[in-house]
């Protein structure tokens, strides 16, 4: 069952979307609001959107005609309902890098790319995890090279994670000013957002991606 407050928390995500020019969240507005339906995803970012169209997006969403029947059917089935079994929520993703060298990776991710390291396991270390604000990332150190021949083998634009963040531009410049290699420069993808790609010295892709800006 839906919970209230996440339901608001939603429709403030679509609101921000729509202001920063998100252009994944135009194709729902357009399905499910009529009244944008006939414009194209540019035209639907730049027409007004107010909270009380976000809020009837989710409504929408979950089946009803406006924002105040979807609260007042929420609360009538939450009154009728049986309390349930408190249901799994996954909270955080944390992408596992391999690495041949822990050392090495260690001091790329904090002197290049701003990471602290949280935890770091073994004498000498096989695993650790660093840390971004909500970023984690866990490496795991292997015998031998990563890729090519290696470890494993990938194709040439395999990426090994992607960290969302709100806007790529200024982390992107950050790192260009600490000379990281870049797999993919900062570019907008055909659906609005921008992101750029960064290799780490195993040759592990880590895509950085954002709203437009």
């Amino acid at each position: 069952m839906p919970n209230i407050e996440n339901l608001r928390k939603q429709a403030k995500l679509y609101l921000r979307w729509h202001r920063e020019g998100y252009f994944p969240v135009a194709a729902q507005i357009s399905r499910f609001l009529a009244r944008y339906r006939d414009l194209p995803d540019r035209e639907v970012l730049r027409a007004a959107f107010k909270l009380s169209d976000a809020q009837e997006l989710v409504a929408r969403k979950h089946g009803f005609e406006t924002w105040p029947a979807l609260m007042e059917g929420i609360e009538t089935m939450t009154a009728s309902a049986p309390s349930p079994a408190r249901r799994p929520t996954i909270l955080a993703a944390e992408p596992q890098l391999f690495v041949s060298d822990m050392e090495r990776a260690c001091r790329f991710y904090g002197e290049k790319l701003g990471f602290r390291t949280g935890v770091s396991y073994g004498d000498p270390p096989f695993y650790a995890q660093v840390c971004r604000d909500g970023a984690r990332l866990n490496l795991r150190k292997v015998g031998g090279p990563v890729f090519d021949g290696g470890f494993r083998t990938r194709e040439r634009d395999a990426l090994s994670a992607t960290l969302t963040l709100d806007d790529a531009k200024p982390l992107f410049l950050e790192f260009r000013e600490a000379e990281v290699p870049f797999h993919q420069t900062l570019r907008t993808e055909p659906w609005g957002a921008r992101s750029f790609i960064v290799q780490d010295p195993d040759g592990n892709l880590i895509c950085f991606a954002g709203g437009a800006g």
